[in-house]
């Protein structure tokens, strides 16, 4: 039996559950979020806790009773606190700039990127270099953050690029010169 499946998700005041079948929406303060689980396991409500069971005892049940679990808590999450992904623009003449929902990265091509976030999630841009993502689906602002950073990876060589917050470039060394 999984660990983390086993695991109550404790249901914040402010958030209402509902459970119709495998289809389970999460409503609270930020918005709503819904999602199909698998129907290798069951979901139940017992009184301020979210309890998740497998039906059988096999490989897949084990699987997706942990993943399952786990997407309930980050959808209760979501709509309590939300989820944000900051990125760091770093290079000479690298920067962002929001037009309208849209983001603009001069990131050293002839011509600008733009980039298009899905719904529900907000784009903020500090001192041109650093971009705040975020959203309550966190699936959703972990795949905008990574089409951002794979405008313009990091770079080994001067480690020029886009990065996550905190992200550790490993640095290669350049050419060694002529004797």
């Amino acid at each position: 039996m999984s660990r983390i499946g086993k695991l109550p998700i404790p249901i914040p005041k402010k958030v209402q559950i509902t459970i119709a079948g495998q289809q389970v929406t999460v409503k609270g303060p930020k918005g709503e979020l819904q999602r199909t689980l698998t129907d290798y396991v069951d979901i139940e409500q017992e009184g301020e806790e979210i309890l998740v069971k497998q039906r059988r005892e096999s490989r897949i049940c084990r699987q997706q009773h942990g993943l399952s679990r786990t997407l309930i808590a980050n959808m209760v999450e979501g709509v309590t606190n939300g989820f944000e992904r900051r990125l760091q623009i770093q290079g000479v003449g690298y920067r962002a700039q929001l037009q309208g929902k849209n983001l603009i990265l001069n990131v050293g091509y002839s011509n600008p990127v733009q980039v298009e976030p899905p719904d529900g999630i907000q784009i903020q841009v500090e001192n041109n270099t650093n971009v705040i993502v975020t959203g309550i689906n966190k699936e959703v602002v972990g795949n905008t953050a990574a089409q951002i950073r794979a405008v313009r990876p990091p770079e080994v060589y001067k480690g020029k690029g886009i990065r996550y917050l905190g992200e550790n470039v490993r640095r290669k060394a350049g050419k060694a010169g002529k004797k």
